[in-house]
């Protein structure tokens, strides 16, 4: 049974979105014919996707397959580090730039998020949408195409930060803390709270990684 998809989304979205919600995650084979019915679209876009998302590092070879990448500790530490600053920035510029609209839209985020504290999953992906109004806020473009790739790249983490206990609720603090400062018009203020809350994040996350090694024996 073919999914419904929107029509204005070619073959790459589709595949980068089913990598990002974790249709398809690391270790996860993709097979053309699957995923041309999958998204009701001819094979040639399907072929044409996959090189991009190879060439991108996003899939890689597994003899004659093409597999979901998965991320060393020492890509996602470089990957943590780019990450950080390329959001600060996005911060600060959105400080001095967005406008009186952006800024109630990031206010609103962050309290209709609390509500989804009990739901890891969807707090994850208000997150995303949290950040990205922050890049767009920028109004820096350039600055928007190098932090998507960023993002993309995060797709390939099998786990979510968010879902450690206790850390949604942090995280939400962190995001107040990020909006205070862009809406006070600080431009070094938010990007302190936005590396921050970064620095964080991927601390939970080896934390939880440590952890779950440990567990396993």
């Amino acid at each position: 049974m073919k999914d419904v998809r929107p029509a204005q989304k070619d073959a790459y979205e589709l595949i980068l979105e089913a990598i990002d919600v974790g249709v398809y995650r690391p270790g996860d084979r993709l097979v053309e014919s699957e995923l041309a019915e999958r998204f009701g679209v001819s094979r040639t876009p399907i072929r044409e996707a996959l090189q991009r998302l190879e060439t991108q590092s996003l899939l890689s070879r597994d003899g004659r397959s093409l597999i979901v990448a998965s991320l060393t500790h020492d890509q996602m530490a470089e990957l943590y580090v780019v990450r950080a600053e390329l959001e600060g920035l996005a911060a600060r510029l959105a400080a001095r730039h967005a406008t009186a609209e952006e800024t109630r839209v990031l206010r609103a985020m962050v309290e209709d998020d609390f509500k989804l504290l009990n739901d890891p999953a969807a707090l994850a992906r208000a997150n995303r949408r949290f950040h990205k109004q922050i890049h767009l806020a920028s109004h820096n473009r350039y600055l928007v195409q190098q932090l998507d790739l960023v993002h993309r790249t995060m797709a390939l983490m099998a786990t979510t930060s968010l879902a450690v206990e206790g850390r949604g609720r942090d995280a939400l603090a962190e995001h107040d803390a990020i909006v205070g400062a862009i809406e006070a018009g600080d431009g070094d203020a938010a990007y302190d709270a936005l590396k921050r809350h970064i620095s964080i994040a991927f601390e939970t996350r080896l934390r939880h990684d440590a952890d779950a090694m440990l567990a396993e024996g």
